[in-house]
This record gives C-alpha cells, sequence and structure tokens, in this order.
C-alpha cells in the first residue's frame, strides 16, 4: 500500500499531521466560534419568533379593535336612525296640533264674526225701530198738529213693532 501511496503523491506524515491539524482547528473552532455563533443564532431566532408573535398579537388587537369601531358605528348609525325618526313624528305630531290650532282659531273667529254680525243686525234693528218710532211719533204730531205724550207713544209703537214684520222673528 506504500507504494499506492507513493504512486499517488500522498506524503503520509504530511497526510496524518494535516488531519491532525484540521481535527485540532475543528474543535477549537467548535469552543471558540461555533458555540458563539449557534448561541447568537438561537438568540436571533428566539427574537424573530417573539417579533413574529408581537405581530400576531398586534393583528389581532387591531382586528378586534376594528370589530369594535364597526360595532360602535352601527350603534351610533342605529342611534342616529332613531333620533331622525323621532324627530320626524315631533314634526309631524307639530303639524296636526298646528293644523288643529289653526282650524280651532278659524272656527273661533268664524263664530265671533257671526256673533258680530248678529249684534251688528240688532243693533242695527233697534236703531231701525228707535228710528221708526221717532218718525211715526213726528208724522203722528204733524197729522194731529198737536203734541203727543211721547212715553206713551213710544210704547204703544214698540208694541205694535214687536208684533210687526220687523220684530226680528
Amino acid at each position: 500500500m506504500g507504494e499506492a501511496i507513493d504512486a499517488l503523491g500522498i506524503n503520509l506524515p504530511a497526510l496524518i499531521a494535516q488531519i491532525v491539524n484540521f481535527t485540532l482547528l475543528l474543535v477549537l473552532l467548535r469552543f471558540t466560534l461555533y458555540k458563539p455563533i449557534l448561541k447568537m443564532l438561537d438568540e436571533r431566532k428566539r427574537k424573530i419568533a417573539e417579533g413574529l408573535n408581537a405581530a400576531d398579537t398586534a393583528r389581532a388587537e387591531a382586528a378586534q379593535a376594528q370589530a369594535n369601531i364597526e360595532a360602535t358605528l352601527q350603534v351610533a348609525r342605529r342611534d342616529g336612525q332613531e333620533i331622525v325618526a323621532g324627530a320626524q313624528q315631533i314634526a309631524a305630531r307639530i303639524q296636526v296640533e298646528a293644523r288643529e290650532a289653526a282650524a280651532r282659531d278659524r272656527e273661533s273667529a268664524t263664530e265671533r264674526a257671526r256673533q258680530e254680525i248678529q249684534q251688528e243686525r240688532d243693533r242695527a234693528i233697534s236703531d231701525l225701530r228707535s228710528e221708526f218710532a221717532g218718525i211715526a211719533v213726528s208724522a203722528a204730531e204733524k197729522v194731529i198738529n198737536q203734541s203727543l205724550d211721547r212715553q206713551a207713544h213710544q210704547r204703544i209703537i214698540d208694541e205694535a213693532l214687536a208684533e210687526s214684520r220687523f220684530s226680528g222673528n
């Protein structure tokens, strides 16, 4: 085998020295660099996992906050619609009440006008009677050319008018 190794150009003592050197370098690197690098990589892996967990938690909290906002908006919309509906009902009731009040006022004004017309009519008839009685007494005085008892004649004329068509019946 020595000839085969020599034919290949391998120097056995140099190969063994290189294997020992490589093994020593490997052991030395394992204790000096490999463990700290693995520790650093594990720490980085842990930080990345924590960041991902924090991101998941933040995403879940954001989704919950969004759901809360939507629920609050729905409640606010419903409350707004209820307020608008209530205001519309109040406006409709106010309109109905205003119409009713206007109708009552109109009826009241119409009734007052009727009463005033009736009073004016009665006053006009009374004035007409007084004037007619005065004219009748004056005419009778002129006819008989003498002064009559005005009070007695006024009473007779009033009785006659009450029985006539000027009595307002």
